[in-house]
């Protein structure tokens, strides 16, 4: 079941950073109007997707995945609250960084939930 997830969610993230490189899918470089895409963000989204699926092979793996996205984009998010947006190699807006933290907040959860269930 949550290697099944972190397939999903690589799948999701996969698509997200793609639909960055796409003139039709992005108006003004938002992807649904609202999300900042970059090209190092997209990037970063591409990454994230194929490390969830190369995760989805082991619970182990799937386990630590999800605890280390959650924590890492928490972290992103947060920095990005306090630099308003700046995040160094990239700028996000702050719809990014709820859209980031809610990211964050659900592989945590997931996360957790997969470390009791072991």
């Amino acid at each position: 079941m949550f290697r099944i997830l972190a397939v999903l969610f690589g799948i999701a993230f996969i698509y997200i950073g793609a639909a960055g490189f796409l003139p039709s899918v992005t108006s003004n470089a938002a992807f649904l109007s609202m999300l900042d895409i970059s090209r190092m963000l997209g990037m970063v989204y591409i990454a994230s997707g194929v490390l969830a699926i190369m995760a989805a092979t082991g619970m182990k793996l799937t386990k630590l995945y999800f605890l280390l996205v959650g924590f890492v984009y928490i972290a992103g998010s947060i920095v990005g609250f306090v630099h308003n947006g700046d995040l160094m190699i990239m700028h996000v807006n702050t719809a990014d960084n709820y859209f980031h933290l809610g990211i964050g907040i659900v592989s945590l959860l997931i996360g957790c939930y997969v470390y009791k269930r072991n």
